[in-house]
């Protein structure tokens, strides 16, 4: 693969980042889509992805909690493990289980 294909790619998974997140954004809430800060792509999704599972931490109740486990996965599913969108979306899933099923959610740890 040269590096123009490359590129191409990269630029179709930001895309395609960018509207799994928008549209959970749209599913979770009714704040309005947050503005860009100028920068690089890569790092303008991240930061969205971020500001995204902390909006749904703070709006998570007992009877969303499965949807959004179920919106975020689809964000992060994969990814590699090491990624820290992924690693973020993994502790929100703990409290949305303890959140969802109390103190027997953590036997399984």
């Amino acid at each position: 693969m040269d590096d123009d294909e490359r590129a191409l790619r990269e630029q179709a998974a930001l895309r395609n980042r960018l509207t799994i997140a928008t549209g959970l954004w749209r599913r979770i809430t009714e704040e309005p889509l947050p503005k860009m800060e100028p920068g690089d792509p890569r790092e303008q999704v991240k930061a969205f992805e971020m500001r995204l599972i902390e909006v749904a931490r703070q709006g998570a109740t007992p009877e969303t909690a499965k949807q959004i486990a179920e919106g975020t996965w689809d964000l992060v599913h994969s990814r590699p493990i090491e990624d820290e969108v992924r690693q973020q979306v993994e502790k929100l899933h703990a409290e949305l289980a303890y959140m969802a099923h109390g103190p027997e959610s953590r036997s399984a740890e």
